[in-house]
C-alpha cells in the first residue's frame, strides 16, 4: 500500500514537470514569435522607407551621352528603377541649359565642357557627378593607308565643330605629334556631318573626323570607308593616359542637399545600366529606337564605338581636368570663363 502511494506521488510529479515544461516551452516560443514579428515590422518598415521613390527630372541629348542610361529610362518606365526617372530627350544643349538654370531639370548628361560653363553660370550651383561617355569622335578615310598621326603631314582633314570641342580636340592631337594644324595638316571645316559625308563617297582620298553616329552612318552607307584614328586613343597617347571626355552626369547641388539618398541611387542605376548596354549591344540598341534616340540599327553598330562608360571619383575627376584644361589653353569661354575648383565634382 505505501508502495502504491509512493508510485501515485512520483506519477503525478511527473505530469506536473511535463505540464510546466510544455507551459514553459509554449511561453518561451510566443515570446520568440512575438519578438520576431517585431523585427520583422521594423525590417517591414525599413525597407518600406529604403524604397520610397521620388520624381526626379532629368534630362540627356540625342545622342550618345543618352545611351548609357537608357536601360534605367526603360526600368522606369516599367516602374521597377530605383526612382521615378521623367527623362526629356533634347535636340540641343542650350536647352538643358536653361532647364538647370531655372532648377526645372534635376539631373542632365550633357557635354563636359558646357558642365564647366553652367558651374560658372551659376556661380558653383552645379556638381559634375559621373564621366558616361569617353571620345566619340573618330578619323576615317576613303583613300591610302594611313598608319599614324604623323602620316596626316600635307594631307586635308575635313571636319564639324569649328570654334567648338572637335576642332579644340584635333588641334590638341595633331599639335602634341609635332604637326602645325594650318601650316603642316589643312582643316576645313563643313557645318553639317552629311555634307561631309557626301565628300567621302565623292572622293577616292578623302580624310574626315567625325563623331558618332555619324561615322557608323558613313560606314554602312560607303564600302570605301574604313575608320583610320580613334581620338580617344590618340588623346590617351599624348595626355598622360588620361581618357578624352565627352559627356558627363550633373546634378544641382540643391537637389543633393534635399535628395542625397535617392540620387546616390540613380547612381548606381546608372552604372547598371551603363554595364547592361556594354554587355548587351542588341538589347540596348533596341531601347535607344524605342526612346527616339536614333535608329536600332545605326545604334547596334554604334554602341561599340561610342566609349559608354561610368567614371567616378578620382578617375572621373582626373581625366575631366586633363581634357578642361586643354580647352581652357585653347579658348577659356569652352569652360565658362575659368577652370572649376574642387567643389565642381560630387565625390561621396
Amino acid at each position: 500500500m505505501r508502495k502504491k502511494i509512493l508510485s501515485l506521488l512520483l506519477a503525478a510529479a511527473l505530469s506536473a514537470a511535463v505540464f510546466t515544461g510544455c507551459s514553459d516551452n509554449k511561453d518561451n516560443t510566443n515570446t520568440e514569435t512575438t519578438t520576431q514579428s517585431s523585427q520583422d515590422e521594423t525590417t517591414t518598415a525599413d525597407n518600406s522607407q529604403q524604397k520610397e521613390k521620388i520624381d526626379i527630372n532629368m534630362a540627356v541629348l540625342k545622342g550618345p551621352t543618352a545611351i548609357g542610361f537608357i536601360k534605367a529610362w526603360e526600368d522606369s518606365d516599367n516602374e521597377i528603377a530605383s526612382n521615378n526617372y521623367k527623362v526629356t530627350a533634347y535636340g540641343a544643349a542650350d536647352e538643358i541649359s536653361a532647364g538647370i538654370i531655372k532648377g526645372d531639370i534635376d539631373v542632365a548628361a550633357v557635354p563636359c565642357n558646357l558642365a564647366s560653363v553652367l558651374y560658372n553660370k551659376t556661380n558653383g550651383e552645379i556638381q559634375v557627378a559621373a564621366v558616361n561617355t569617353l571620345g566619340v569622335l573618330y578619323m576615317v578615310t576613303t583613300g591610302e593607308e594611313i598608319n599614324s598621326i604623323s602620316d596626316l603631314k600635307d594631307k586635308t582633314i575635313y571636319s564639324t565643330g569649328q570654334g567648338t570641342t572637335p576642332e579644340y580636340t584635333l588641334n590638341y592631337i595633331l599639335t602634341q605629334n609635332g604637326l602645325t594644324p594650318g601650316t603642316d595638316v589643312n582643316v576645313e571645316y563643313k557645318s553639317e556631318a552629311a555634307e561631309i559625308a557626301s565628300l567621302l563617297s565623292e572622293n577616292e582620298d578623302a580624310i574626315a573626323m567625325l563623331p558618332q553616329p555619324y561615322v557608323t552612318t558613313v560606314l554602312l552607307k560607303n564600302k570605301n570607308a574604313r575608320i583610320i584614328f580613334d581620338m580617344t586613343e590618340e588623346w590617351s597617347k599624348v595626355s598622360d593616359n588620361a581618357s578624352l571626355v565627352t559627356g558627363v552626369v550633373i546634378v544641382r547641388k540643391s537637389f543633393i542637399d534635399e535628395h542625397k539618398e535617392a540620387f546616390d541611387s540613380l547612381m548606381k542605376d546608372y552604372e547598371s545600366s551603363a554595364s547592361y548596354v556594354n554587355d548587351n549591344i542588341d538589347e540596348a540598341a533596341a531601347l535607344v529606337e524605342r526612346h527616339d534616340i536614333f535608329a536600332a540599327n545605326v545604334a547596334k553598330e554604334a554602341i561599340p564605338y561610342c566609349n559608354i562608360t561610368f567614371k567616378t571619383g578620382d578617375d572621373m575627376k582626373k581625366d575631366i581636368n586633363a581634357y578642361l584644361e586643354v580647352l581652357y589653353t585653347a579658348n577659356p569661354a569652352s569652360v565658362g570663363g575659368t577652370l572649376p575648383d574642387d567643389n565642381f565634382y560630387y565625390i561621396p
